[in-house]
């Protein structure tokens, strides 16, 4: 299961909307009692547009993808589609990092068909998810017992 790292909790988070709101309503109304009529105005509007984008920074949070492995099945998805992403045999299953340093691309291929895996992962989780992936797909399609057979 692989989800975003959150930085604040849900009530940190809340917390944080609330600070700014009250911060934002003071300065309003300071303004407000040295002549600007219209600062509680642009206070509320202020505030309702920063709230609508602090939620939906929190719904990003939300997102996931899962992907299941095992002996006869590779599957992703993910938390925006009620079917598989992508479903394939492990054994036709391809891993390819594209990109570089920093902005690298896990993508997993088969039959002419690719999928983007922990797009909203940081540097490092993609390079431990790729290594993750790599070993899995090698357990999961039996290539790692043909690689053992022949290096003996």
């Amino acid at each position: 299961m692989l989800r975003p790292q959150r930085a604040l909790s849900a009530g940190q988070f809340a917390g944080l909307a609330v600070g700014l709101s009250l911060g934002t309503f003071g300065v309003a109304g300071y303004a407000f009692f040295q002549g600007n009529v219209f600062a509680p105005v642009f206070a509320l509007l202020d505030v309702a547009f920063i709230a609508a984008v602090l939620r939906w920074v929190w719904r990003q949070g939300d997102r996931f993808e899962e992907i299941a492995l095992d002996e006869r099945s590779l599957e992703v998805r993910r938390s925006a589609q009620p079917e598989p992403a992508f479903k394939s045999h492990p054994f036709w299953v391809r891993l390819e990092v594209e990109g570089g340093e920093g902005r690298e691309r896990i993508l997993l291929g088969s039959h002419g068909r690719q999928v983007e895996v922990g797009s909203f992962l940081s540097h490092e989780e993609r390079r431990d998810l790729a290594t993750r992936l790599k070993r899995l797909l090698a357990s999961a399609s039996g290539r790692s017992q043909i690689e053992d057979h022949t290096l003996g």
